[in-house]
C-alpha cells in the first residue's frame, strides 16, 4: 500500500492499495460514517426538453460517499463501499443523495476522512505499507487428499484440493501407478499458483508421501524445487494438515511475516494460559474491560465481526475498549474471523486479552 497524501488533523488519508491484502486491510479501517472519495462510474440518463429520459450510459466521475457498509470480495479482487452521494465535482443534476456503491481493486486510489483516527487503523495501514512480503503456497498431502492453498495476510486461499484413495501397501504396483497419477494431477494444480506468484512453498503432511513429492517435483520441474522452503511433518494431509501447521508453529520461519500466522499464534496463546490457568488472560468484553481498566492488557484481540455486524451501543463498546488499550500502550490486534483462530475467537465473545501480569 502507498500513502498519496496524509492529514491527520483534518482525519485525511488518501492512499493507493496495491495486493489482495491491502484490500483486506482497508475492509478492517474503513466503516459507516466515513467519508471515501474515489473515481467511480456511473449510469445516468440524459433528460431533454419536452422529451423522456434516455436510456442510462456509463460515465465516470469523481464521488465522495457518506459510507454506509462495506464488503469485501476475495473472489473478485474487489472491496465494495457503499453509501450515499454526498458530493460529484461534476454536477450532475440529482446524483447527490442517491446510494452507489464505489468499487476498489489494487492500484485505484481513494481518499479515506473519519472524523477521529483509531491508533489501530492507523498502525494497521502502515503495517500495511511496511510489508513488502509474497504469500506462501502451502500444500498439505497425505495418502487421501491433497490441498493447494495460499497463506494471505486475510487467511487461506485454497485453490484446489484433490481426493487421491490410493491402494494400501500390499498392492504395490496399483499404489505405485496411483501415487504417479496422484503427483501429476498435484504438480498440474501447482504450477499455474507458482508461476502467478514465484512465491517460496511449504510442504506438510504424515509420512514419506510429502517428501516423496518433492522428489517428483525436483525431477519434473526442477526450477520450482529452489522455492521449497519447508517440509514439515503434521498428522494429516489436507486443508487440515495446513491448519494444523499454521497453529503448530512449525512453518514460523517460512510465514513469519504473514499476518495469519501472528492471528493464529495470539490465539492459540490465549487458549494455552486459559488451559493452564495462570491468571494472565481475560476474555469476554466485561472481563477483558475490567483488566484494561487496572492496565493489565498488553494485547488485545478482537474479531472483525465485532467491528462490523453487532448493534451499534455493542460496536460502540468495543471501540472504546479498544481506545483504552491504546491509552495504556496495549497491542490491538484484529483477528479475521476467515479463518480457524478467528472463528476460536468468536467462540470466546469475539474479544481476548493477554495480559501483563494475573488479576
Amino acid at each position: 500500500m502507498r500513502i498519496l497524501e496524509k492529514n491527520i488533523k483534518k482525519g485525511v488519508i488518501k492512499l493507493v492499495p496495491e495486493t489482495l491484502d491491502d484490500l483486506w486491510s482497508l475492509y478492517n479501517v474503513v466503516e459507516s460514517g466515513d467519508k471515501v472519495y474515489a473515481r467511480t462510474t456511473r449510469a445516468i440518463k440524459i433528460t431533454q426538453e419536452d422529451a423522456r429520459p434516455t436510456k442510462g450510459k456509463r460515465r465516470r466521475l469523481n464521488v465522495g460517499l457518506n459510507v454506509e457498509k462495506v464488503a469485501f470480495h476475495e473472489s473478485v479482487n474487489r472491496l465494495r463501499i457503499m453509501g450515499l452521494i454526498l458530493e460529484a465535482p461534476e454536477k450532475i443534476p440529482g446524483i447527490i443523495g442517491v446510494h452507489h456503491t464505489i468499487s476498489i481493486y489494487p492500484r485505484k486510489a481513494l481518499t479515506i476522512e473519519k472524523d477521529k483516527w483509531s491508533l489501530y487503523q492507523l498502525d494497521r495501514i502502515k503495517t500495511a505499507c511496511e510489508e513488502k512480503s509474497q504469500p506462501i503456497i502451502v500444500i498439505g498431502m497425505d495418502d487421501e487428499k491433497c490441498c493447494i492453498a495460499v497463506l494471505r495476510h486475510h487467511g487461506i486461499d485454497v485453490k484446489n484440493e484433490i481426493d487421491a484413495r490410493l491402494p494400501g501397501k500390499l498392492e504395490a504396483e496399483k499404489r505405485s501407478s496411483a501415487l504417479s497419477n496422484y503427483f501429476k494431477s498435484a504438480l498440474q494444480f501447482l504450477l499455474p499458483v507458482w508461476n502467478n506468484l514465484k512465491s517460496s512453498i511449504a510442504v506438510v503432511g504424515p509420512g514419506y508421501i510429502k517428501k516423496d513429492f518433492v522428489k517428483y517435483v525436483k525431477e519434473q520441474q526442477p526450477s520450482i524445487t529452489k522455492n521449497i522452503e519447508a517440509v514439515r511433518t503434521t498428522s494429516i494431509g489436507g486443508l487440515s494438515g495446513i491448519k494444523e501447521a499454521l497453529r503448530s508453529g512449525i512453518l514460523e520461519k517460512v510465514v513469519k511475516k504473514i499476518r495469519i500466522a501472528e492471528e493464529t499464534r495470539l490465539v492459540e496463546t490465549v487458549l494455552s494460559r486459559l488451559g493452564s490457568q495462570r491468571g494472565d488472560v481475560s476474555y469476554g468484553i466485561d472481563e477483558v474491560e475490567k483488566a484494561a481498566s487496572m492496565g493489565a492488557v498488553d494485547h488485545i484481540l478482537v474479531a472483525d465481526i465485532s467491528l462490523r455486524k453487532r448493534e451499534v451501543a455493542e460496536r460502540q463498546r468495543v471501540e472504546n475498549l479498544i481506545r483504552n488499550v491504546e491509552k495504556i500502550r496495549g497491542n490491538v490486534i484484529i483477528v479475521n474471523t476467515g479463518h480457524e483462530a478467528g472463528k476460536k475467537l468468536l467462540g470466546l465473545g469475539g474479544v481476548a486479552a493477554l495480559l501483563r501480569f494475573p488479576i
